[in-house]
């Protein structure tokens, strides 16, 4: 396509919210007037799909709950006032229990004030809050955020090894729906271990982000926790950003939650229009829908030409994998569908792998988020006439059209700067447009029966390794691998097996192994 023809496309297909002064340019992807004519019967079913979530319908029949993630930006449009006054209350609360810790009214027992705040969390109780942190945490935050994301055992020393002579003034959230999943809970263990050792008290220094009446909120209500606030069963954890999972931790961290939720609500508003053209977050699925064939056959690649937009691909790394990457339709239908989500930052990619995007497998299309504003007050010019946001933006520009002289697609989202509304506005823009793809390819985006496996297989492990511990404990000789797996009631798990001891082993835990590492039939094992 000639430039001008080119430039013609661009402004035919540049989408530009005022209120926000979001841009949206798919001008890039090689879709044409009939390839959208064509999905228009799908964008419409998708629109009242979306319109149907929103009054309440139930969206997760495996859980038999509504996604209402939506309520949280515009109580008015939740079925009930009851709901209505829920979220409106919780946010009340979660401001003014900030500004308490803020001004010291709430304190530690040991300590005068808070400077510092642990957050307990897994998945979407730990990608939103940390790519908020990242993003709009102010330069001296009123308290220091840290995040145990994992049930990683030096991960967690880490963090309480920095955090030790100020432990004292430690606020702790612990972020779990249900109390029981294993990471949040394994964190907050550790977490009171460590406040016992320094004989301090956990319970006076303690948040609780959970469901009303899980394992969690008892724990608390008993202990007599600092604080508590609900996680609502109608919020699913990758689009809780916007609840108290990912308000409370940014109140903490002085960061303007009521700005990000007015930005999510103007997205929402600007989401909702049925009409393709016109509607930011349609455009981004028919865009994926026409990469990738309705099947997710390429790869989305984001860009965020912006340091503090680092973990933006992180976070909708679970956004969209988590939502879109299912094996069944909601047919029944055997359809494997998904889109793989990578992506660090520009312009650091310029040194990285955009040498393969640009001549290696056209695998991908590629999410560029462009920031106008290169910082805070005038720059420095590097050169005559150009600063290093100059040379930043060149980069963009550059390697964009690098990329469509190779034919390959992308997408350019540009936002005036980073800051709270423009966050939140970027939330509910890829929320939504999860929300319509899933509706485009026929699926469910709002259950993870994947993940739900995947936690299973990983407690039927555990259970192993019990069986394994006392049938060694119960021995008095050394046993082969298959020796164990047969009195463990496990015959077909010698590998399994085998594994489990190895870590027991390599963690001092009273395994003994003789023979040939190398050779794992070879091996006896023993407990000492």
């Amino acid at each position: 396509m000639d430039a001008t023809a080119l430039w013609q496309r661009y402004q035919n297909w540049l989408y530009f919210h005022e209120g926000l002064g979001l841009y949206l340019d798919v001008s890039r992807m090689g879709f044409d007037e009939a390839f959208v004519e064509s999905l228009r019967p799908k964008f419409d079913k998708a629109f009242a799909d979306m319109a149907e979530l929103e009054k309440g319908a139930i969206a997760n029949p495996d859980e038999d709950r509504m996604v209402g993630h939506y309520w949280l930006r515009n109580p008015d449009l939740a079925p009930t006032p009851e709901v209505t006054q829920e979220i409106v209350q919780t946010l009340e609360q979660i401001e003014a229990f900030a500004e308490q810790v803020h001004t010291g009214s709430v304190h530690p027992t040991k300590a005068s004030r808070f400077t510092d705040v642990i957050s307990i969390g897994i998945g979407g109780s730990a990608l939103g809050p940390e790519f908020v942190a990242e993003a709009l945490s102010p330069d001296f935050p009123p308290l220091n955020i840290h995040f145990i994301d994992n049930t990683d055992p030096a991960g967690i020393d880490r963090i309480l090894t920095q955090l030790q002579d100020k432990l004292s003034s430690t606020l702790v959230l612990v972020i779990s729906k249900s109390g029981g999943t294993p990471e949040p809970r394994n964190g907050m263990i550790e977490v009171k271990a460590a406040f016992a050792s320094k004989k301090l008290d956990f319970a006076k220094q303690a948040v609780a982000i959970t469901s009303l009446g899980s394992n969690l909120d008892k724990i608390a209500q008993t202990e007599g926790w600092l604080a508590r606030f609900p996680m609502y069963d109608w919020v699913g954890g990758r689009t809780s950003e916007l609840s108290a999972v990912g308000l409370v931790p940014a109140a903490l961290q002085g960061i303007d939650v009521r700005a990000m939720i007015d930005g999510a609500k103007e997205m929402d508003d600007a989401t909702r229009v049925p009409d393709v053209k016109n509607n930011p977050a349609a455009l981004l699925a028919l865009a994926w829908y026409f990469s990738g064939n309705g099947k997710g056959e390429k790869d989305m690649v984001v860009l965020p030409y912006k340091d503090s937009l680092l973990l933006f691909s992180r976070y909708l790394q679970q956004l969209v994998m988590e939502s879109l990457g299912k094996e069944k339709d909601l047919d029944g239908n055997t359809v494997y569908q998904g889109i793989a989500v990578y992506g660090n930052k520009g312009s650091t990619d310029q040194h990285a792998y955009v040498q393969q995007l640009r001549e290696g497998v056209p695998n991908f299309f590629a999410t560029f988020i462009e920031v106008l504003e290169d910082r805070e007050g005038k720059s420095l010019e590097i050169e005559p006439g150009v600063t290093s946001g100059d040379f930043l933006s060149g980069f963009l520009l550059g390697t964009r059209q690098a990329l469509y002289e190779n034919q390959r697609d992308s997408i350019t989202v540009t936002i005036p700067q980073v800051n709270p509304k423009t966050v939140g506005a970027l939330i509910a823009l890829y929320e939504r447009a999860v929300g319509l793809y899933a509706s485009l390819v026929n699926i469910n985006a709002y259950h993870q029966p994947g993940v739900e496996a995947g936690k299973k297989a990983a407690a039927a492990i555990l259970d192993l390794q019990s069986k394994v511990v006392a049938v060694l404990q119960k021995e008095k000789t050394a046993l082969s691998l298959e020796e164990v797996a047969q009195k463990a009631g496990a015959a077909e798990e010698v590998e399994a097996i085998y594994k489990i001891l190895r870590h027991l082993q390599a963690n001092q835990r009273g395994v003994v192994f003789t023979g040939d590492l190398g050779k794992p039939a070879s091996l006896k094992v023993s407990v000492g």
